[in-house]
């Protein structure tokens, strides 16, 4: 990953049963068409990343399609790792498998699942993921999942299906220092929120390098793919407005009052006593008064605004601080809004040199 060099785009289509179906089918097949790199989708607890990944890869013809994220608590390794090869062959070697663990709120509410040791949990999930993939007859002992199980009629089995490729791209959702340092030495990318290229070194970078040195390797060939939202027009300062919500939403309401990674990732870059108060007004359902609470400087810092010369010169940031793809969420009520932000992300990545 050399800093300063080309940068790829993507497109971040969120969750699925939103109103916008039909909408985001067509944003993903003009990402097709403009030549982004790829499409993710995501999944909480609504629309599934899988199916909604399956109709994308359907419907376009060169843009890979990644999930960001299969939650794990959600499927068993093994269970990943059956579609993750089935979506590899369906799309014809385009797909790229995103990871994370959630959070305890949706792992443990929605799931059943009770979030304790997620590093730990990540780190045998992938395990089991990879030999799986590699079409290894499949045997774990490790402290979450032990296959076969012992004692009982279970043998150790061999995925029939053959991916296109022998090395499904794997990326892990990552925020805090730990999941990081394990992500650069297990991972093949990184999927972030929040990123500012002004704070990525402490934020974000020493940490992947760090992991990466544990696995003999440094940053290159590593994906750092941040998701930013970003909305085109002369007016910076209103569209920032834009996004006090989704940062509000962020750094204040999710994961649980004592485990926000998000929060804590503000406080990381600086904002200790403006995270606290927009965790405390949030959680006290003051969600305009969380949002209004936001410095103007973090909003700025983790979103592409105002017109293309200047999300011109941001992009060029962005590369600066190692993004390799840069995941994209145009603002917009309507499709055209959407679609035309799409193409200014084409404009400002040619502007700034780096397509």
């Amino acid at each position: 990953m050399s800093k300063g060099s080309g940068m790829r785009l993507g497109i971040n289509l969120g969750y699925w049963g939103a109103g916008m179906d039909a909408d985001n089918l067509a944003v993903a097949r003009e990402a097709d068409r403009l030549g982004y790199a790829v499409c993710w989708a995501a999944e909480a607890y609504g629309s599934d990343a899988a199916t909604v990944l399956s109709y994308v890869a359907a419907q376009t013809e060169r843009i890979d399609v990644g999930s960001a994220i299969f939650q794990i608590p959600a499927r068993t390794p093994s269970m990943t790792a059956m579609t993750a090869a089935t979506l590899d062959t369906l799309s014809g070697g385009r797909f790229r498998l995103g990871l994370g663990v959630s959070g305890p709120q949706v792992s443990e509410g929605w799931y059943g699942v009770k979030f304790d040791k997620p590093l730990a949990r990540t780190r045998e999930y992938v395990e089991i993921i990879r030999k799986a993939m590699a079409r290894e007859r499949l045997s774990h002992d490790g402290e979450h999942w032990t296959l076969p199980l012992p004692g009982g009629p279970g043998k150790p089995l061999k995925l029939t299906v053959h991916p296109v490729r022998e090395h499904i791209p794997l990326y892990i959702a990552a925020i805090g220092p730990k999941n990081l340092e394990q992500t650069g030495e297990i991972a093949d990318g990184a999927l972030v929120v929040l990123f500012s290229p002004e704070h990525a070194e402490e934020t974000t970078l020493g940490a992947l390098r760090a992991g990466r040195a544990k696995a003999g390797k440094d940053l290159d060939g590593f994906d750092l793919v941040p998701t930013v939202p970003m909305a085109v027009g002369d007016d910076a300062d209103g569209l920032a407005d834009l996004f006090r919500p989704y940062t509000a939403l962020y750094i204040g309401g999710m994961g649980s009052p004592k485990q926000n990674f998000y929060n804590k990732l503000a406080r990381r870059m600086g904002y200790e006593r403006e995270a606290a108060e927009i965790q405390e007004r949030y959680l006290a359902g003051d969600k305009d008064g969380a949002a209004a609470a936001i410095p103007r400087e973090l909003i700025d810092s983790t979103t592409l605004l105002g017109p293309v010369e200047r999300i011109a010169e941001r992009m060029q940031a962005y590369a600066e601080a190692g993004v390799t793809t840069l995941s994209l969420t145009p603002a917009g009520f309507t499709l055209d809004e959407r679609i035309a932000g799409l193409r200014a992300g084409v404009e400002a990545l040619e502007r700034a040199g780096l397509a």
